[in-house]
């Protein structure tokens, strides 16, 4: 059940309280006959996804109307039929809306959509089995009353890489309500603006990429089902731009956050789909990142002979690499990137002398120090694991020192988890780095 966005905007742009809508329905219903006694709690189950029964969904239309002096169909309220397409201008209207819906509950701290948990199943693989697959858009041109321009669409990709370096520098929580406010402020204007089928092209790829951002910021403060409507927005936008590349980067999010929550047959299975539908199109970066994952996905579920095979597979495309001829979004796959990835696979196999060679590879390559902290986690785990806790105790102080600053909850993760370790293993110098690991978690997010 996903929250109902739609919705939830349009109640908050008639400026009615949840009692007020429900008592409202109550009295709309009485002139039907109808006996309701809906009160805020209904309100906010149908906010959250629940479907109202009977003539009530028509009921909320004819009272948003009201206050809002023009049309309101169920499809606006996104309370249409399932299955049907609805009834907007073109195909891409529809999801403009749900989608800029859905930034404005961010931006407004809605919980039932901050809280809502990522799906699973058939809603979770719909998503990339449309982008891979017809019909395409044939036209996403619109009529809108600003016309939209190349200046634009200039502007939102410089919004990308500021806000992802800005993510890569303070961490996903701090970079979240920024980028959210300008999705809102700058770019839902832009997409209900007027383009041509090429300029709209071009702006659903900055968009795209855009959005992206957004969804690895919520992924970063753990906000899991939030940064799956994200990516699966960007993988919509993604399809409307006609850039499989884009498509397949989008992907590879979505096979990272498929690790993050353990569903290692969900992450081979997304991964095969970018490489398979990307084809020619999918750079040696993107393409090494996701056999990458792929081979930690096979390690976790105990294929090591798949495993092997995709390490390999990543270790050819990482040779491939050539910086300047990648787009823009594959910049994080940084030199050592895939040696960490390879590294944790390896981890999983139970080769502890190749994984700590390639998380020692990582280590010393550089990167930005988001990156470099991951790369050190994942090299004190493995000294750990070795006996060599030394090593480890000084990996561990330099993770420390380089995570003060940065709100992530994915890096405060992998520091308790480097402190657990620690700890346990009651090495000499163990309590020091926890000290100051501590340190850099005493401050809240």
């Amino acid at each position: 059940m996903q929250p109902n966005t739609l919705l939830d905007a349009l109640v908050d742009e008639a400026g009615i309280s949840h009692a007020g809508l429900a008592a409202r329905v109550n009295l709309a219903g009485r002139s039907r006959g109808l006996a309701l006694r809906y009160e805020h709690t209904a309100v906010a189950r149908w906010l959250k996804g629940q479907r109202p029964r009977g003539q009530v969904p028509n009921l909320i239309c004819e009272v948003l109307a009201s206050r809002l002096h023009r049309r309101v169909t169920l499809d606006d309220i996104g309370l249409g039929v399932p299955g049907l397409p609805a009834s907007h201008g073109s195909p891409l209207a529809g999801f403009v809306e749900r989608a800029t819906a859905l930034w404005r509950s961010d931006e407004q701290q809605r919980t039932h959509i901050l809280d809502a948990p990522a799906v699973t199943g058939t809603p979770a693989v719909m998503p990339v089995w449309e982008w891979e697959n017809p019909p395409e858009d044939t036209d996403v041109s619109r009529n809108g009353q600003t016309a939209v321009g190349e200046s634009d669409i200039e502007m939102l990709r410089s919004a990308r890489e500021h806000y992802e370096l800005m993510y890569r520098k303070a961490g996903g929580i701090a970079t979240r309500s920024r980028i959210v406010g300008f999705l809102n402020a700058e770019t839902a204007p832009l997409l209900r603006g007027g383009y041509t089928d090429a300029t709209g092209r071009q702006l659903h790829r900055a968009t795209g990429g855009l959005v992206a951002i957004a969804g690895i910021c919520a992924y970063d403060s753990n906000a899991q089902g939030l940064a799956q409507r994200y990516f699966h927005q960007a993988l919509r936008l993604a399809k409307a731009s006609g850039d499989r590349g884009l498509g397949a980067y989008v992907i590879a999010l979505l096979v990272n956050q498929s690790l993050f929550m353990r569903d290692y047959r969900q992450a081979v299975a997304f991964a095969e789909a970018a490489l398979r539908a990307a084809g020619g199109r999918l750079s040696p970066a993107l393409a090494a990142d996701l056999h990458a994952m792929q081979a930690k996905a096979y390690a976790h579920l105990g294929d090591g002979q798949s495993a092997l095979s995709s390490i390999t597979s990543a270790e050819s495309a990482a040779g491939r690499i050539r910086p300047g001829q990648e787009p823009a979004e594959t910049g994080y796959v940084q030199p050592g990137l895939v040696n960490v990835q390879v590294a944790e696979a390896l981890l999983s196999l139970g080769d502890l002398t190749a994984a700590r060679e390639q998380a020692a590879l990582a280590a010393d390559e550089p990167c930005h120090d988001r990156g470099r902290v991951h790369r050190l986690a994942m090299l004190a785990q493995i000294e750990l694991r070795q006996g060599d806790a030394d090593r480890a105790v000084a990996t561990a102080v330099e993770m420390a020192e380089r995570a003060r600053g940065m709100e992530s909850q994915r890096l405060r993760d992998r520091l308790r988890m480097v402190r657990e370790h620690l700890v346990e293993s009651g090495c000499a110098g163990a309590d020091e780095a926890a000290e100051l690991i501590d340190g850099a978690l005493r401050v809240p997010l």
